[in-house]
């Protein structure tokens, strides 16, 4: 990015704004990655001076700065920030928004706002000519609750930007664990001999969290489990691990093959839906080491038949994981806030350690709360009381990035703002791979509705319905928490 430029956060006052964005542009600055010449223009309907705007904004960031804010630093960063207030469905608010931007070589639109006001941005940027030049539009998710609704997204995005301009963002992508896939499959020789279905048995991929819906209901009840979780997040981490070694780093490798694992998922529809899906939404219990209300009871008792939690068996049909299950499962007032991957390798075929029970290996990659990697090995105990001359018991290589990497733990954000400052696609979804994910997911809701399958209830602070015990169980598997 050379010479001036600017990014525009349209819902410059809303919660992804405030808890995310200005956090990770002030780190961004602090660290001194951004451009000297970068503008940062907050634009929505409230009525605020800039003053004002960089007042709340400062707050924000104070608050999420644990530590690691400096008066100094903010000062410099406050430079950078104005404020253009207004309605972004009106074209009035774009002519005030051009003479800010006037001399901006560079300009980067941020909607940070409900997608029902995607078309209407990007309708007046065209007309007021700023999508025009050397400009691009970062879009967050959900784009659509279906395929029909994302591909009228997409569409309205395309009639003023073209696909190179277009960043979609999954905030799952730009956190270091994730990105850490990528370089241990493909910077080491260990992995990717057994990286198929011949030492693969099967991978669980587990996000859960103990929070509700926590003031979303509105949102999340449209939504449910699948879309906003599954479609996304899950299917991102699933290309991941799944994806063929791409011919290399850049935007366009990366993401083909993230298309071709999407296109090669095998369709759930049909009997399937029963057997291979679980919904659940959950009840009032403890969560966290306190009593919570249920899912119905956050909506005043409204009826809904909306999931707060799913589970299924996908597989990929192709020659590497032909016949190995991929287990997903998210949801809502679990017993705990995890992120994981977990690759359950084959148990050894045929054992020398008569009367010992070995445990397959294991790896273990988790996203969060902590960023750590885990393999589980066998090892010999250091032992002289055994009759049987050698004992064994498995022990774990962990790796954890936080200790090897001191300093602050960077937000997800802080990469994907910078990546769309530096124009990389490669951490953002393409069309193509967000149209490929809903045809996927649009199955299966259109399997649970074909066949009346209602979300199972299950209790606050639990790990969901039995049937997601089944699901697994019946394969002769269980869950790893």
């Amino acid at each position: 990015m050379n010479g001036r430029a600017a990014i525009v956060i349209f819902g410059a006052t809303g919660d992804l704004a405030l808890r995310m964005l200005y956090p990770s542009l002030y780190f961004l600055h602090a660290d001194g990655l951004l451009p000297g010449g970068l503008r940062i223009v907050g634009a929505s309907r409230s009525p605020f001076s800039d003053a004002e705007f960089a007042t709340k904004a400062e707050a924000a960031v104070q608050e999420r700065a644990d530590g690691h804010f400096s008066d100094a630093t903010w000062a410099e960063f406050k430079r950078r920030l104005s404020y253009c207030g207004g309605d972004a469905s009106e074209p009035e608010m774009y002519v005030r928004l051009a003479g800010m931007l006037d001399g901006a070589d560079e300009k980067i639109f941020y909607l940070s706002t409900s997608p029902s006001l995607y078309g209407a941005i990007t309708r007046n940027l065209e007309r007021s000519g700023l999508s025009r030049g050397d400009a691009r539009v970062v879009v967050e998710k959900p784009l659509g609750k279906d395929l029909k609704s994302c591909r009228e997204i997409n569409d309205a995005l395309g009639h003023a930007f073209s696909e190179d301009q277009i960043f979609r963002i999954d905030h799952y992508l730009g956190k270091e664990a994730v990105q850490n896939l990528l370089a241990l499959r493909f910077a080491n020789t260990l992995f990717e001999p057994l990286w198929n279905k011949v030492s693969i048995d099967h991978v669980q991929i587990t996000v859960a969290e103990t929070v509700g819906v926590e003031g979303r209901f509105g949102y999340y009840d449209e939504y449910g489990a699948i879309r906003d979780m599954v479609q996304n997040h899950l299917l991102q981490l699933l290309c991941l691990v799944a994806m063929e070694p791409p011919a290399t780093i850049d935007a366009d490798s990366v993401r083909n093959e993230k298309v071709k694992v999407l296109r090669s998922l095998r369709p759930l529809n049909g009997g399937e839906v029963g057997s291979k899906t679980v919904r659940g939404q959950y009840r009032a219990g403890v969560a966290e080491g306190r009593s919570v209300p249920g899912y119905a009871q956050e909506a005043d008792g409204k009826a809904s038949d909306t999931e707060t939690f799913v589970a299924l068996c996908a597989h990929v049909d192709n020659w590497r994981w032909a016949g190995v299950p991929f287990y997903l499962r998210t949801g809502k007032r679990m017993p705990e806030r995890s992120s994981q991957i977990v690759i359950q390798f084959k148990s050894v075929p045929h054992s020398i350690f008569k009367g010992q029970d070995l445990l397959a290996n294991r790896l273990t990659i988790r996203l969060q709360p902590e960023e750590e990697i885990s393999l589980q090995l066998m090892n010999k105990t250091p032992t002289l009381e055994t009759a049987r001359g050698m004992e064994l018991k498995p022990l774990s290589l962990d790796l954890s990035l936080d200790d090897a990497f001191k300093g602050r733990r960077r937000i997800a954000y802080e990469r994907l703002l910078l990546e769309a400052v530096r124009n990389d696609p490669t951490l953002f979804v393409r069309r193509d791979e967000a149209e490929a994910a809903w045809t996927w997911i649009d199955a299966i809701v259109a399997g649970w509705s074909k066949a009346g399958i209602k979300p199972a209830p299950y209790v606050a602070g639990t790990w969901g319905p039995a049937g997601a015990y089944a699901l697994v169980e019946r394969d002769g598997r269980s869950w790893y928490e």
